[in-house]
């Protein structure tokens, strides 16, 4: 009886007696399975050589954790085409994904006694338009730092106009459209000469009862297809901004158009940042786009703090008239142990 070799599968098909509908059927799934694993092998394989690569490659690590979904389809239509040599590619990416999606960086409290504490908001408004739905939420959660992105010139007048009773000091990057950026603060703030940038990225030194905290806005462009080059050039001065002063403690918060499966955002992370919602517990929380958050999204909003605070709590807000929900942390900032 004669025999021949699946080139799809890598099985052994009896030629003669097997039906060629079957034989038909299990080639085409073990090749949807191959389809399936290379385009998520090509994402994993970024991820394991810390690189972001290029288009669609950032923009399909921003979505790490959902890549578990055609992952598993594959591994199931190789259990169905009876290919093992892609069974064991498919087990491989499951456990690299599961290994990835843990958290990224550390997460020890600071050993110090505490000196304050302080609620942080961030929230990108999208043009401006949720500025109403920030006011109200502003009004009732009352944090001591606001750091709001997209803030308009229309945004910026509201909020002189609604807060500044409330939040006294302020510092920002006037401009239209997605390029208005703002601090606000109870603390008296010292200016800085923040991050330059396509969109703004202002900074500042709080005086937090009597403890110098830097702050920076972060706000830099998306990894649109034309300007992955652009997005991680400005992440990187980012980086590089927040490096240059590790003696004094530092928030750095705002829309980072980044999580952390990015070789860029690790990088800020790397410089001894820590996510503020990750030691809280509510990493790979999504927030963005709030349309479809908390059940599918991604975690490009964060708060960011140096290892002198300890994050007590993190909540996601749902605004209207926006594609970003707000976050709020709950931080103390500790003295050297």
């Amino acid at each position: 009886m004669d025999t021949d070799t699946d080139t799809a599968t890598g099985e052994w098909t009896d030629s003669p007696d097997r039906p060629a509908g079957r034989r038909t059927g299990r080639r085409f799934g073990a090749w949807c399975a191959a389809l399936l694993f290379a385009l998520v092998s090509v994402v994993v394989g970024c991820r394991v050589a810390d690189t972001d690569g290029v288009t669609p490659v950032p923009q399909l690590l921003a979505f790490l954790p959902w890549l578990l979904l055609p992952t598993g389809a594959g591994l199931l239509l190789t259990l169905l085409a009876r290919w093992w040599t892609g069974a064991v590619w498919g087990v491989a990416l499951l456990g690299l994904l599961a290994w990835f999606i843990e958290p990224y960086g550390k997460s020890v409290d600071p050993a110090g006694p505490p000196l304050a504490e302080l609620r942080v908001m961030t929230s990108n408004v999208e043009f401006g338009q949720g500025t109403d739905a920030l006011v109200a939420a502003v009004r009732e959660e009352k944090p001591d730092l606001v750091f709001v992105q997209e803030c308009e010139y229309t945004c910026d007048a509201a909020l002189r106009r609604d807060l500044a009773a409330d939040y006294p000091h302020r510092q920002a990057v006037e401009g239209g459209g997605s390029e208005g950026s703002v601090i606000l603060s109870t603390y008296p703030l010292e200016a800085t000469a923040g991050v330059p940038a396509t969109m703004g990225m202002p900074g500042a030194v709080a005086d937090v009862r009597g403890h110098a905290v830097r702050l920076q806005l972060a706000h830099p462009m998306p990894p649109l297809p034309d300007q992955v080059g652009l997005w991680r050039d400005e992440l990187d001065a980012l980086r590089d901004a927040v490096a240059g002063d590790r003696s004094t403690p530092a928030v750095v918060a705002g829309d980072f158009n980044a999580s952390q499966d990015h070789a860029a955002f690790r990088r800020i992370l790397d410089t001894g940042l820590r996510d503020a919602a990750r030691l809280a517990g509510a990493d790979r929380t999504a927030s963005w786009p709030a349309r479809t958050a908390p059940a599918f999204g991604v975690q490009i909003d964060h708060v960011l703090v140096s290892e002198d605070f300890a994050a007590r709590g993190a909540r996601f807000l749902d605004l209207a008239d926006t594609d970003h929900r707000a976050l709020v942390v709950d931080l103390t900032l500790h003295g050297a142990g």
